[in-house]
């Protein structure tokens, strides 16, 4: 086999959304929302059947004559030219190149879809709640169907966080003043439905001095830069990081004879770090530093959070997607 990528099961939620245009503005650029299950299967679905392998845990990385050897849970032993990690943010792969571990960004995220059947009647917007200690968003994905989510500080009581029911009464209470028909999303959302999950990134300087490759391995999408979701670009990256690795690896597998391959494979990805490191480290530290701001409470702080920072956090949504990370060939 010439190539091993590592990768997360993406079967996520069932729901099969449509690509919706968020926030349209003629000067930036639109948002799209675009459901992951979607989006990977289509991608899959680009593949001969059987490229890929699911329930494979690695158990252990060898070096074999230039190659690299994975051997898995079930005693099954590949051998790769080259070892990509997209194996989320607990990567095997990231923690044999050194990387240290994703730290917590000390508050978790609630995420959740729920179904309007007769239309839920919002406009496409980007719909941002935020203060004392909280981020709420509202994301239209079609006529029927929103996603929403509810970041906040750790409570104390962690019954809470436990139970779902508890978990939804907790949000309701923490809301805020915000419109009715946006309440109306929490009390209609199935308590079994919220998605709870603490939230980590890995830091900038880890990113700047770590190992993002070495010889004939790299890493990429949340096993190279797990990041806070408060940009939206968590996915988006990963993207850009496949169409730069295609590229480089193309013109590694694919170079004159008389040169050595694994020389230019290895080549190819210190390239290829060279070209994702600095963007990596922009958007983990934007995202991370936005997310701070929003949950900022008391006076002062929020009221430069309103009344200087309020343009430019709004910006930023825009500003860190427009960026071209070049054609595929």
């Amino acid at each position: 086999m010439h190539l091993v990528a590592l990768g997360r099961s993406f079967v996520q939620n069932t729901h099969n959304l449509l690509d919706m245009p968020v926030n349209p503005t003629e000067s930036e650029g639109d948002l799209y929302v675009v459901n992951r299950k979607t989006l990977l299967e289509t991608l899959e679905n680009e593949l001969p059947k059987g490229t890929i392998k699911y329930s494979s845990k690695v158990v252990q990385i060898q070096d074999s004559d230039g190659f690299k050897s994975l051997h898995l849970a079930d005693g099954t032993i590949l051998k790769a030219k080259v070892l990509i990690g997209c194996d989320g943010v607990n990567s095997i792969v990231a923690k044999y190149l050194g990387l240290s571990e994703a730290s917590s960004a000390g508050r978790p995220v609630v995420r959740s879809f729920v179904e309007f059947k007769n239309g839920h009647g919002l406009e496409p917007k980007l719909m941002l709640f935020f203060g004392k200690g909280v981020k709420f968003g509202v994301i239209p994905c079609d006529d029927h169907f929103i996603y929403w989510f509810y970041s906040f500080r750790l409570p104390q009581d962690k019954e809470i966080v436990e139970d779902r029911l508890k978990l939804k009464q907790h949000i309701m209470n923490t809301l805020g003043k915000v419109p009715d028909k946006i309440r109306s999303l929490i009390e209609e959302t199935d308590a079994k439905n919220l998605e709870y999950a603490p939230i980590r990134f890995r830091h900038p300087w880890n990113l700047l001095w770590g190992n993002i490759s070495k010889q004939n391995v790299c890493v990429a999408g949340d096993a190279f830069h797990p990041m806070t979701p408060d940009l939206a670009q968590g996915g988006c990256l990963a993207l850009e990081d496949s169409i730069v690795l295609a590229r480089v690896l193309a013109a590694a597998l694919r170079g004159e004879p008389r040169e050595d391959e694994q020389q230019r494979i290895q080549k190819g990805l210190e390239n290829y770090s060279k070209e994702r490191r600095w963007r990596s480290i922009d958007l983990v530290w934007s995202a991370y530093i936005s997310g701070s701001i929003h949950i900022w409470d008391g006076a002062v702080l929020n009221f430069i959070r309103d009344r200087v920072l309020a343009k430019f956090l709004a910006g930023l949504f825009l500003k860190k997607a427009a960026f071209d990370c070049g054609k595929l060939t």
